[in-house]
């Protein structure tokens, strides 16, 4: 195999993992399509730029990041939103989570208005380390910034996050 359909084959392994990050920052399917589309075609344009034996992973998710940076935020615009406070139209955020009931479905719709309420800077950091799993030097490489900042960020977010859902608890008591 040539190093060139390696380096493609192990590119697509984590087609599912931007596809989820590139949902969260577009809050939209099909623009979501897009980001993943256009991350690959700048991947494998700048392939020779990958340093064989690094995280490849973290270099796309950095490619995504840096697209999405680029194309979609510079737009400024905000999703529309429903009378709830919730993106209308997009691919709900945790599309894979078992639905056994009801109350299942509004913990995840509870948990996406908070998480659309966190501006980019503090939501993409948090995604990456909390739910993707990247170790914060690689957080880090994909932020361009420093551990330190990752970390502030990572705190910040989750400082809202709870502070978004501090009611949580006693509004479903009652």
């Amino acid at each position: 195999m040539s190093p060139e359909e390696e380096f493609r084959q192990e590119a697509l392994q984590h087609l599912d993992a931007l596809h989820n990050l590139a949902v969260y920052l577009t809050r939209n399917g099909s623009e979501a399509q897009d980001l993943v589309q256009e991350t690959y075609v700048r991947a494998m344009r700048f392939s020779h730029r990958f340093e064989r034996g690094t995280h490849l992973r973290a270099w796309l998710f950095q490619i995504l990041r840096n697209t999405f940076l680029t194309f979609y935020r510079l737009r400024e615009r905000e999703p529309a939103l429903s009378e709830d406070g919730v993106p209308a139209g997009g691919a709900p955020m945790f599309h894979d989570a078992p639905d056994q009931d009801g109350a299942s479905t509004e913990v995840h719709t509870d948990l996406e208005r908070a998480l659309a309420r966190l501006p980019e800077e503090f939501k993409t950091p948090l995604l990456l380390a909390e739910v993707e799993g990247f170790p914060l030097e690689d957080v880090a490489r994909i932020m361009d910034c420093p551990v330190g900042t990752v970390k502030s960020r990572i705190f910040r977010a989750k400082e809202r996050m709870r502070e978004y859902l501090k009611d949580y608890g006693q509004e479903r008591k009652a």
